[in-house]
């Protein structure tokens, strides 16, 4: 009978344990939830915006990059984020208050994401972590509890983030501008500059991205050894990341040129593009509920935008054809693409800022232990966290697509690119360093980026500055919630 009632006791407690990891995994979720609803207009507001994406497609193309991103490449930033912000010394004797804590960064993240989510608020989901993280820390073991180096470097990457990502989108924009757009023969030009174009893209994503696909798809599955057992050939990891970025970029210049020569011999006006592309894209976002009024974005040419509204358009004088039409209909598929490679850096870099708590809470809970340095992420805490993003931007996300698509600048297909292009750089060789870094600073340096080359004056400084005041509130609001979680739970003693 003892053995019987010690082994129903080992069963309650490990039910227990399970039940209170599932709580937590639930929790982390609903953060994951939030931020992606929040921070999904990073990725696809502006394809949105200037109707390159339909509503549903762009959820649809979002939720698959997003999680995928979370899944292959999100570890590195959940480490640093877990356990990188503290000093390890502080909470290594004391695992159990540092579990706490995790729990009211997940709490208290959770609540100010919701907030700021329903209030239209594009804030930063690493501010908001690495706040929580530092204000339960000060109260859990004092101020030398933080690691102030780490959060000094953190802090200098979201300065340097919209910097770097503006610098980078404003030199693509000047290279399109001046070299396609104010040429005297614009498809002329873009034809040429479409393998080079083809070319950038593909390299952004191959270089950063790929040798990490490569090696989970030939490597870990064996494929490479195989091949050499076989055959007896070496497969270099370099060399197939080279080959499919290659391929990748001869079949979308082919593509590209193609489409290009329908729309020459097609001889369509500029009216004939706003139709097929502007107003088709508003029909469908109407029936899905987003731009149910006339959008404000600047037509994609000089010619004024077509009435939307199901009476016969007045019939077009016969004007020459112009070509910026067909160049930023070119312009929009390359637009759609750079818009893929934010999300899926979006989802690479962000996951951490939901389940770097929970990794941490499944360690001491596994181990008894502070995660030490070999410290790594498991599969289904990734998981949990791409699947939050996906479900949040999916419920949530429609209402913050359409604010971030029309009020931060009016962009057209060209500037999109060139800013979505300027915004993946930056963030996916950030993850690939494992910084925290903000999705929505390095989207909002890209932009102003580019309307400081366009026209200074197209940005809208008004909500710069509304979005950069809830940067600044974000730190410390999430600190104070953090502490004041941690104190009350703390003295409760429920864990």
């Amino acid at each position: 009978m003892p053995v019987l009632c010690q082994k129903i006791s080992m069963l309650d407690t490990s039910e227990v344990v399970f039940l209170q990891l599932g709580a937590m995994a639930a929790l982390a979720f609903y953060v994951a939830a939030n931020l992606g609803a929040n921070d999904v207009a990073n990725s696809m507001g502006t394809s949105v915006g200037s109707k390159a994406l339909t509503l549903r497609q762009a959820i649809i193309v979002a939720g698959i990059l997003e999680f995928s991103g979370a899944v292959l490449f999100g570890q590195g930033v959940s480490e640093t984020l877990a356990t990188g912000v503290v000093n390890a010394q502080v909470f290594a004797a004391q695992p159990q208050v540092f579990l706490i804590g995790m729990v009211s960064v997940l709490i208290a993240c959770g609540i100010w994401l919701q907030i700021a989510t329903s209030r239209g608020l594009p804030v930063s989901s690493s501010h908001a972590v690495v706040g929580a993280i530092a204000g339960f820390s000060c109260v859990a073991a004092g101020i030398n509890a933080v690691d102030w180096r780490t959060i000094g470097t953190i802090s200098l990457t979201w300065v340097a983030t919209p910097v770097a990502s503006g610098a980078l989108a404003a030199l693509f924009y000047s290279v399109v501008k001046y070299s396609i757009l104010d040429r005297p023969d614009p498809l002329s030009q873009m034809r040429e500059w479409i393998p080079w174009l083809s070319a950038a893209m593909l390299s952004v994503f191959g270089i950063i991205v790929l040798p990490s696909i490569v090696d989970v798809a030939f490597v870990q599955t064996g494929a490479i050894a195989f091949v050499y057992d076989t055959f007896g050939w070496s497969l270099p990891i370099h060399d197939i990341v080279i080959g499919i970025g290659s391929i990748g970029a001869i079949v979308l210049t082919l593509n590209s040129w193609k489409k290009l020569e329908l729309v020459e011999n097609a001889k369509g006006s500029a009216a004939d593009f706003v139709t097929d592309v502007t107003d088709v894209t508003d029909r469908k976002n109407k029936q899905e509920g987003i731009f149910a009024a006339p959008s404000p974005t600047l037509p994609l040419s000089p010619s004024p935008t077509l009435p939307l509204s199901p009476s016969p358009p007045p019939p077009l004088s016969p004007s020459p054809p112009l070509p910026h039409s067909s160049i930023e209909q070119q312009m929009a598929r390359f637009q759609v693409l750079s818009a893929c490679f934010v999300a899926f850096a979006h989802g690479s870099n962000d996951v951490g800022n939901a389940v770097a708590p929970l990794a941490a809470i499944a360690y001491i809970r596994r181990t008894g232990s502070f995660p030490s340095e070999d410290f790594s992420v498991p599969l289904w805490i990734l998981i949990v966290g791409g699947v939050g993003i996906v479900i949040g931007l999916a419920i949530w996300g429609k209402n913050v697509i359409a604010t971030i698509g029309e009020k931060i600048i009016q962009l057209q297909p060209s500037g999109g690119f060139c800013a979505e292009l300027a915004t993946a750089t930056t963030v996916l060789l950030a993850s690939r360093f494992g910084l925290p870094v903000s999705t929505s600073h390095a989207l909002v340096g890209a932009v102003v980026g580019v309307g400081l080359v366009k026209a200074w004056k197209t940005v809208r400084w008004e909500t710069l500055l509304s979005i950069g005041s809830a940067w600044v509130v974000t730190i410390p609001i999430t600190a104070g919630l953090a502490a004041i979680i941690f104190s009350i739970a703390q003295s409760i003693g429920q864990f």
